[in-house]
């Protein structure tokens, strides 16, 4: 395909659906450059209805599934998922919902966690296999952490706000009035379970009275009450100060590292007029040894920059507003699929991808990746790092058109 006809598909393919069709008389110059050729720019007109049966509200959700760019091509592992439609568990102190590698296959390196717990409402003290990660997204919660080597820490958390527990770190989580709270965990693990977590009223229920008063040095009598079934989230009483509870755990000391860290109120990575970037990892959140994250603000029109991460999958959290993602792999493959708050997307590492807000208000997602170090590679970088010449005989550009490439690796681009 020449350049001219490359520039014509491009830019048909920003006006819709509706100018797509009306210029299939001229498909042979246009559309996916490998054959058979893609895409409604195409397609015989008549061919491209879809009578049903369907549902309107889930289809129209989904207009790059409906209607894919014609530069998509080959098949790929699904990366759209959502807490939307995923059934919540719901107790007395609040609700969970998650999605896991069995319910997003692509997903083997972590799973996902939205949870509320309403004012007062606990999730009872337990541990995990896997390290936990997690996001505030709404109102304040307590959390308490025991570390290996019997130091506690107590810490109240708001939005934006992070906290990690490696695996096997005993914790709690409370909501605070008047509102409680909502945040994402993720694990490092794709096959974790929130419910399948260890759970302290299991051991204890599930444990003689006669060892549990051996181990204790406490009469049996003390342990006629203990609940047989697992509390999992239920409702408590609210806490005093944060101030009390420090006091009471503090007896062996701070642990080396604080477990939080507030990633919303930090200096940004990449900031500039089309959205900013802010990103914790093991040098500054530093007990964060298995989990690197970045909030990514986009404005409206703007793009996160064509990249890859080397080093790890890049798995998604969407918060506000829409945007659409395409994703490339060796192949060529090629797919865009749309997204909206409560969304999951996932990233394989070192495939590229490109994400474009195309709402009216600023996108916002969170991104996490299974690495204590946050790498990143630019294709404008790349670009403007290697000889123009030599980029120049592989793209048919202009060496001062290249030259103009961003040397400074922007992350977010204007529209």
């Amino acid at each position: 395909m020449d350049s001219v006809s490359r520039r014509k598909v491009l830019a048909l393919g920003a006006l819709g659906g509706a100018a797509i069709v009306t210029t299939t008389t001229n498909a042979a110059s246009f559309g996916n450059p490998d054959r058979p050729p893609e895409g409604a720019v195409n397609a015989n007109p008549a061919g491209l209805a879809d009578p049903g049966p369907k549902n309107p509200a889930l289809s129209g959700q989904f207009p790059a599934f409906e209607n894919p760019p014609a530069t998509d091509v080959g098949d790929m592992q699904l990366f759209w998922s959502s807490f939307n439609n995923a059934p919540k568990r719901i107790q007395s102190g609040g609700w969970a919902r998650q999605v896991t590698k069995a319910d997003f296959a692509i997903s083997d390196a972590v799973s996902g966690v939205n949870m509320r717990l309403g004012p007062g409402g606990v999730r009872e003290m337990h541990w995990h296999r896997a390290a936990e990660w997690a996001i505030m997204t709404n109102g304040r919660c307590r959390i308490t952490v025991l570390d290996a080597k019997g130091r506690a820490y107590v810490q109240d958390v708001g939005p934006g706000d992070l906290w990690y527990f490696p695996a096997g770190f005993p914790h709690s989580l409370q909501g605070l009035g008047p509102d409680g709270c909502e945040f994402v965990i993720v694990f490092d693990e794709g096959d974790q379970s929130e419910y399948g977590t260890l759970l302290l009223t299991d051991w204890m229920a599930h444990t003689s009275p006669e060892l549990l008063a051996k181990n204790f040095g406490i009469p049996q009598e003390a342990f006629k009450s203990i609940p047989l079934n697992d509390l999992w989230i239920f409702q408590g009483k609210e806490p005093g100060p944060l101030s009390s509870d420090q006091e009471a755990v503090a007896s062996a000391g701070l642990p080396e590292y604080p477990f939080t860290y507030r990633l919303g109120a930090s200096t940004p990575f990449k900031q500039n007029a089309s959205g900013t970037l802010h990103l914790a990892d093991s040098s500054s959140f530093l007990v964060s040894k298995t989990i690197a994250a970045a909030i990514e603000t986009i404005k409206p029109g703007a793009v996160r920059e064509m990249h890859w991460h080397p080093n790890a999958d890049e798995w998604q959290y969407w918060l506000k507003g829409e945007g659409r993602m395409t994703v490339f792999d060796a192949g060529p493959r090629s797919q865009t699929a749309d997204f909206h708050a409560g969304d999951i997307g996932y990233v394989k590492k070192s495939q590229g991808h490109i994400i474009e807000n195309t709402g009216t208000t600023d996108l916002q997602f969170v991104a996490v990746f299974k690495v204590g170090e946050y790498q990143e590679v630019g294709l404008s970088s790349w670009l403007s790092h290697t000889p123009p010449s030599l980029v120049a005989q592989h793209l048919n550009m202009n060496p001062e058109d290249i030259e103009r490439i961003p040397r400074d690796r922007p992350g977010i681009m204007p529209g």
